[in-house]
């Protein structure tokens, strides 16, 4: 072997040039090792022999040496150092079996979740983020950090930061009329973590869970996910639709539910819906997840009671998240469970999921119990209204022979519903998003077997500012009628961060 020649040419590759001589030698040696080059029981030189063939000091071929029979490379023996057996390297034959390419068979056919480039005029679910107060959220979370013991820096309470819970039950109380303490309130990532949380906490594969048909896309994952058997109930201008027959051919594990701004059409479910819900989901032994997702944003009159307290010890899982109130890279949401779940669901997260990003949620406490929180929700409150005052007014004079606006007293985005009822809304989609505006297809948020009669799209407006909104729905309506825009429309004026 000549071992100069092999040196030498590793060590001049760019890649390797600025290494010490010391990790040339170790990684040169051991790649050759490891496709063959230097074959099992091959004899290496002596240290002070090889040392003198490579012009480098012996201290360095030692170092190499040491480092190779750490990590089994080498194995030293009475005549000097030998090549150890790796077992088979390559395959008989000399032929590498191809890496597994794919995905475990649960993941096949998964929907894709929404969008949420905040460039793209329209996008659903996606905050003013221009309007959020950074300078103060940074100046708190400095704060934080400076605070933390050392202790703090460990995996956190299974069930997140104790002030947070407190912080989110107290407003939950005042903002929401839930019926909650702070034990009941569990950290999580976001909604789509609370989602698979409820998926395998509180179901078995195979189990029904009812969805919303038409229905939110990211629930319909985590379901799915968890091998879940996904029910999709019809929903109407009240909500979510079952009917008896449901209950008994049907029987839910879950019941999962957007009661407030149901997603994607934007219905409330009614109060005598979901009193009705509560009482079949009881006596069917279900959990009804109620996903809150932006409730905090109603136009049209005050915030709507949230389901889980509507009665004492409701089955209801309540989903809540600062993704759309603060910014989706917070990263923070939070359920509410019923209290007798929550020893078995704290002892479940303290064996399988410890928690972390203490200053992050400490600073989030803060950001709640000094008042920064409701005030920031007010004046997005105010700004999410305008704009969507500014889409619907345009909506209808563009639009208004061929379609209808639903959903929009709440939330940050509303559905056009075309009176064509077999339109192809996702052809007509795609051509939008070749032009800059994100408009989700409302028959691609279909769920279950059952026909749903919704054809048209979904459009956010939360960060798209009002004197863009003409041009937009110019564009959009151009599409629609099947004229085609002659240019791209224009582009959405950066925001300004007001700090």
């Amino acid at each position: 072997m000549d071992y100069q020649l092999l040196f030498n040419t590793f060590a001049a590759l760019p890649e390797h040039t600025s290494w010490s001589r010391q990790r040339q030698l170790h990684t040169c040696l051991r790649n050759a090792i490891r496709n063959g080059t230097l074959a099992c029981g091959t004899r290496l030189p002596a240290s002070r022999t090889l040392a003198l063939e490579l012009g480098i000091s012996r201290n360095t071929v030692l170092y190499a040496y040491d480092q190779l029979a750490t990590e089994g490379f080498i194995l030293p023996d009475r005549r000097g150092t030998v090549v150890a057996s790796l077992g088979a390297v390559v395959p008989p034959g000399g032929l590498v079996a191809p890496l597994r390419t794919g995905l475990s068979r649960r993941t096949q056919g998964l929907p894709a979740l929404p969008g949420s480039d905040m460039s793209v005029a329209f996008a659903p679910g996606v905050p003013s983020l221009g309007d959020f107060p950074v300078t103060l959220w940074r100046r708190l979370l400095d704060r934080t950090w400076r605070s933390l013991k050392p202790a703090q820096l460990n995996y956190a309470a299974p069930a997140g930061e104790l002030p947070l819970r407190t912080a989110i039950a107290d407003h939950l109380r005042v903002a929401r009329g839930a019926l909650v303490e702070s034990a009941q309130v569990f950290i999580t990532d976001g909604t789509q973590s609370s989602l698979d949380l409820c998926a395998r906490a509180f179901a078995d594969p195979g189990d029904k869970v009812w969805m919303e048909n038409p229905g939110y896309q990211g629930a319909l994952a985590a379901f799915r996910a968890a091998q879940l058997k996904p029910v999709g109930i019809v929903v109407d201008a009240e909500g979510l639709a079952p009917v008896a027959s449901d209950w008994l051919r049907h029987r839910p594990k879950l019941v999962y539910v957007t009661p407030s701004h149901q997603y994607p059409v934007g219905s409330v479910l009614s109060l005598a819906r979901r009193m009705a819900l509560i009482a079949q989901a009881r006596n069917a032994a279900a959990l009804i997840i109620e996903d809150d997702y932006d409730s905090e944003f109603r136009h049209d009159g005050p915030p709507l009671s949230c389901m889980q307290g509507l009665a004492p010890d409701a089955p209801v899982l309540y989903l809540g998240t600062f993704s759309k109130t603060m910014f989706p890279g917070l990263r923070i949401g939070f359920m509410v469970v019923p209290a007798a779940l929550v020893a078995p669901l704290e002892a479940l997260l303290a064996r399988a999921a410890p928690r972390g990003r203490t200053a992050d949620q400490l600073a989030l406490a803060e950001f709640m119990q000094k008042g920064h929180f409701s005030l920031h929700l007010r004046r997005m409150r105010r700004l999410y209204r305008q704009r969507r005052d500014a889409l619907v007014a345009a909506l209808e004079r563009h639009l208004g022979d061929i379609a209808t606006v639903h959903g929009g007293s709440a939330g940050m985005h509303l559905a056009l519903r075309l009176h064509d009822g077999v339109a192809d809304d996702v052809q007509l989609s795609a051509q939008l998003l070749g032009l800059g505006i994100m408009a989700p297809a409302l028959s691609l948020h279909a769920v279950g077997t059952r026909v749903q009669p919704w054809r048209g799209f979904v459009l956010g407006y939360a960060q798209v500012p009002v004197e863009a909104m003409e041009a937009l729905v110019t564009t959009l309506a151009a599409v629609v009628r099947g004229g085609g825009p002659q240019a791209e429309p224009p582009q959405a004026p950066a925001q300004a961060n007001n700090g």
